[in-house]
């Protein structure tokens, strides 16, 4: 295996300038950040510019908040968030308490309203944020791209700001993203720059201006005053230097730090830790009731199989388990613990569960009433919703990754394919489009090449709840394991009246509207599951009834086909 001697990081460089110009107050704002260490990582780096409405007087406050305010709560939210969906809510928020202070000002010159721009790179990625008329450009290999479109109306002539930070209660962001090369250069102005430095000017300037970002910055500022800005002028500048590129060997190095322990047995001890009883062992991984002498605790002990210590894929699914149950703390979900002593073997320790897994709950109980049904799935959805919440899929949803604990507690288990959104942006060269679930419980999208989301797991959840009311599967299973799907009429449902007729004709609804193959189809959200599940639904019990026959019960419309053209047949013989 190669040896590589470093870890290529993200690394950029900032360079600003700001100027008042002709007024005697400079309204413009600009900050930059790059975190340290695996900050980084997780969150990238960030760079946001906000221009104050200059008819407002307190127009500087709401710039100089809204850059500073953005950088800080940016890296204030989870790891697990995507970038779009973090700054999205740490934007919503800013507005709101800019919108509040506005709302109950008398005066518009007292309100606080702000354009504003900002730019996120992270892994090799540019995420851009947008309201107003700042601007963001990109500038590659001699050509320069504005990437933001200018939120401006026109009225008797004039030019008006139509989007601004505070002006509205509900807030409408221009978002972006492309992927970054280095070398790259992105400029972010006010328009107190741009207005009155074309953009030929700029390339020539940005062409010329060198490793000295500052300095190109204060030109700029300096040419558009020349030019005769009367307005506050802003110019931030930042140098994409270096990008990370994880290779594959990197991943598996980063991955193969801790050797795995060998098979154990009772009586054996890990790090301390004595094996009190194997739960499970098998080819892909081993699980151990284990007892930690020195806080008298016991742990579910997991670890990977010796079987798979050359697949990176699944070594980074089961890094990941450990990480994502740290992250979310939630009755339905089990949870993992740091380590009380440093590790030297490739495990993690999560909470014992006394019980049994689904999977042998619907052995046991091959014909459960309806209010039993609900009672597991109304527990897993509010595990699921904990998972939405931190901006995560899980992608594996299936019995055997359910437990029912003595006191009859569900709890979702097995991360080894979550998708967690914060972390799936950055580069890797793991092939993650088709999560290595069941392939019975696994939803459609991933099979024709489209990525999940939280319907991904109501569909999964919905083949649970259909098998544990019929004992079969909505969808003929595979004789083959299949990766692909040519498209989404590949898939066939199979009604679950046709294996219990009792069902009322709402639930078989539910069922359907869940078990849609296209995922734009089903339930927009886990709630409205829920609540079809456990009340009737006047109109899907009417869109069973008003369906057609072909499409209500296929087996006996082709029968009734065949009978009807048989008597064709014999009334034409007879006559």
């Amino acid at each position: 295996m190669q040896q590589l001697n470093t870890k290529r990081k993200l690394r950029v460089r900032f360079g600003g300038h700001s100027d008042a110009g002709a007024k005697p107050v400079n309204q413009d704002a600009f900050a930059a950040f790059h975190p340290p260490g695996g900050e980084c990582d997780f969150k990238g780096i960030a760079a946001a510019i906000a221009d104050g409405v200059s008819s407002c007087a307190e127009a500087h406050i709401a710039s100089q908040t809204s850059v500073t305010s953005f950088l800080s709560d940016y890296y204030s939210t989870p790891h697990s968030w995507s970038v779009r969906n973090s700054a999205a809510r740490v934007l919503r928020a800013m507005n709101s308490w800019l919108h509040q202070h506005n709302s109950r000002t008398h005066r518009e010159k007292d309100s606080m309203l702000c354009t504003f721009s900002a730019a996120v790179i992270k892994s090799n990625t540019l995420h851009c944020f947008h309201v107003g008329d700042s601007r963001i450009y990109h500038y590659r290999n001699g050509q320069l791209e504005q990437l933001t479109h200018d939120h401006l109306r026109t009225e008797n002539g004039r030019y008006y700001l139509a989007r601004a930070l505070g002006g509205d209660q509900h807030l409408q962001v221009d978002y972006s993203q492309q992927p970054l090369a280095e070398g790259d250069l992105l400029l972010l102005t006010t328009d107190g720059v741009h207005e009155h430095v074309s953009p030929l000017q700029i390339r020539r300037l940005l062409e010329s201006g060198g490793e000295d970002l500052e300095g190109t910055a204060q030109q700029l500022v300096s040419m558009a005053l020349a030019n005769g800005s009367q307005d506050n002028v802003t110019a931030l500048l930042i140098a994409v230097d270096q990008l990370p590129l994880k290779t594959l060997d990197e991943s598996h190095q980063q991955l193969n730090q801790l050797p795995i322990p060998p098979v154990l047995a009772p009586g054996n001890r890990i790090d301390g830790y004595e094996v009190q009883e194997v739960i499970f062992s098998g080819s892909r991984s081993h699980m151990y009731l284990v007892r930690d002498p020195d806080s008298g605790r016991q742990y579910t002990l997991k670890a990977p199989s010796l079987n798979f210590s050359e697949d990176a894929l699944y070594l980074d699914g089961f890094s990941r388990e450990e990480w994502v149950g740290q992250q979310i703390a939630h009755p339905n979900v089990m949870k993992t613990f740091q380590p009380p002593r440093p590790k030297q073997f490739l495990y993690y320790l999560g909470e014992y569960i006394e019980g049994q897994n689904l999977r042998q709950w619907m052995h046991d109980h091959p014909q459960p009433s309806l209010d039993q049904v609900r009672q597991l799935v109304r527990q897993i959805v509010q595990g699921l919703r904990a998972f939405q919440r931190a901006d995560m899929v899980h992608q594996d949803l299936k019995p055997e990754n359910i437990m029912i604990d003595r006191d009859g507690r569900v709890k979702i288990l097995d991360f080894g394919t979550v998708l967690i959104a914060g972390v799936e942006e950055i580069a890797s060269p793991l092939d993650k489009s088709v999560p290595q679930g069941s392939v019975n419980y696994v939803a459609p999208e991933y099979l024709v090449g489209e990525p999940g989301n939280f319907r991904s797991d109501l569909f999964s959840l919905a083949v649970i709840c259909y098998e544990m009311l019929t004992g079969e599967l909505p969808y003929k299973e595979p004789s083959v394991k299949r990766t692909r799907l040519p498209n989404y009429g590949a898939l066939h449902y199979i009604p679950a009246l046709r294996h219990r007729r009792e069902l009322p004709l709402w639930v078989e609804g539910c069922l359907r509207k869940a078990l849609q193959a296209n995922p734009r189809h089903r339930y927009p959200a886990l709630s409205e599951f829920l609540h079809d599940l456990s009340q009737p639904n006047p109109q899907l019990e009417a869109q069973i009834q008003q369906q057609p026959l072909l499409e209500k019960n296929p087996l006996l419309f082709w029968r009734l086909f065949c009978a009807l053209l048989l008597l064709l047949n014999l009334v034409q013989l007879l006559s």
